[in-house]
């Protein structure tokens, strides 16, 4: 065991005690530990507390959602400067055996190359927090980006261990990870390849916290709430939580509702099937009969219409000036009445038109009420809406159903079987 300084300071204290130098050794190691003790209060207490409480005064807001990392950050920064003081004073203080002495300076070295990486890590993570708070970062988020740089940080450390534990250079170390390197890329194989997609989704903006995405193959049908390295977590609509490799989103398709976010409205796309056996030829005295019923000037230029002019055709133009004077259709963009292929099952009849309300639910109930309206008024224009019908009908239900003349009144058109 060799003396210190310190021991040799504090000797004299012990010379009329039996074992004077075990005495003075243990003294001055409890000297350094309570030394080390009160150096970790005063800096995680005090000191850098009141730092602290003076920047965030700086700014409330923006700092003071950074106290829980701070509070990580004061206690690494703490323990580094306790490190620090072990090894500057190793030697003046703890009188050890050359061995101990050698355990514990490498141990001291270890510990303040621990702290050091979770201090930068600490750093990192501030500083993505503080990016977090911009305007534009939701569009250019770098979750992705601050995970490599914190396992760069810690493969740095585990290198620079295991060369103090080993005395070895860590050039002696990374010469090494040549013949390992098969074995690195399959193990990190999903994280390499976070890595290059967490870039992609970056630099192109693929996608962003908050943002509505379908991908039909992960059952996936929500909001992002986070964007990892290895992973990306949606929030679905039934509040489960679907999780899908980052790389998945470069490498195969999904569908991003941004846009229609963005945009000035929500698409409505639904069709009607029209029994086409309904649809005939109108005369004056059936417009007149519908004009009881709908005033049809109000929606249609009845100058434009084609003489003669079929129900189905006073239909789709009513239908379209009815969606242009709508109150909550934005009429900027499209919006049109169109017939699609007519199939075995009718002739469909598209509506296509954008909400001006693209929340869920006030969407869905618009395109009810849009829907209730076009096929309360179809008896009307003498149509009728096609549905298989189960069952058998009876005789004269088939014999109404194959004339298509109607009985029009100012609330409905019925089948007239008089005529």
């Amino acid at each position: 065991m060799t003396n210190t300084h310190l021991q040799e300071l504090i000797a004299p204290w012990f010379e009329k005690v039996p074992d004077a130098d075990f005495l003075s050794s243990i003294t001055a190691i409890a000297i350094g530990v309570v030394s080390l003790l009160l150096l970790y209060l005063f800096t995680r207490r005090l000191m850098l507390p009141g730092i602290q409480k003076i920047v965030t005064k700086l700014s409330p807001e923006r700092i003071g959602a950074l106290s829980p990392i701070l509070n990580k950050l004061n206690k690494r920064i703490a323990g580094m400067l306790c490190c620090v003081l072990f090894l500057a004073t190793f030697d003046s203080v703890y009188p050890v055996n050359e061995i101990a002495g050698e355990i514990l300076k490498t141990i001291g070295q270890a510990l303040l190359i621990i702290y050091g990486g979770f201090i930068f890590s600490s750093i990192v993570s501030i500083a993505g927090t503080i990016y977090n708070q911009l305007e534009f970062a939701r569009e250019v988020p770098i979750q992705g980006l601050i995970q490599v740089v914190k396992l760069i940080t810690f493969i740095v450390c585990a290198i620079l261990i295991v060369s103090i534990f080993l005395e070895k250079s860590p050039t002696y170390i990374l010469s090494g990870f040549g013949a390992i390197a098969a074995v690195t890329l399959l193990v990190f194989k999903d994280t390499i390849l976070g890595f290059v997609a967490s870039i992609q989704i970056a630099a192109n903006r693929l996608v962003t916290y908050g943002d509505w995405i379908q991908v039909d193959n992960y059952g996936a049908d929500g909001e992002v709430i986070d964007l990892g390295l290895n992973t990306v977590k949606v929030r679905n609509w039934d509040n489960t939580i679907t999780t899908i490799p980052t790389y998945m989103l470069v490498a195969g398709s999904f569908k991003n509702w941004r846009g229609m976010q963005d945009s000035g409205g929500r698409r409505i796309k639904r069709s009607l099937n029209i029994d086409m056996h309904s649809i005939c030829l109108v005369g004056d005295e059936f417009r007149k009969q519908i004009n009881a019923a709908i005033p049809l000037h109000e929606f249609i230029r009845v100058s434009t219409l084609p003489n003669p002019v079929s129900n189905l055709g006073l239909f789709r133009r009513y239908a379209e000036g009815y969606l242009k004077q709508h109150s909550k259709i934005n009429t900027s963009l499209t919006l049109m009445v169109r017939e699609l292929q007519p199939l075995n099952h009718g002739l469909p009849i598209e509506f296509y038109c954008f909400s001006e309300d693209k929340r869920w639910i006030s969407y869905e109930h618009l395109q009810a009420e849009i829907m209730d309206h076009l096929l309360a008024v179809l008896p009307v224009f003498g149509l009728r809406a096609y549905q298989s019908v189960s069952g058998q009908l009876s005789p004269s239900n088939t014999q109404q159903a194959d004339k298509p003349t109607f009985k029009v009144t100012a609330n409905s058109a019925e089948k007239d079987p008089q005529q």
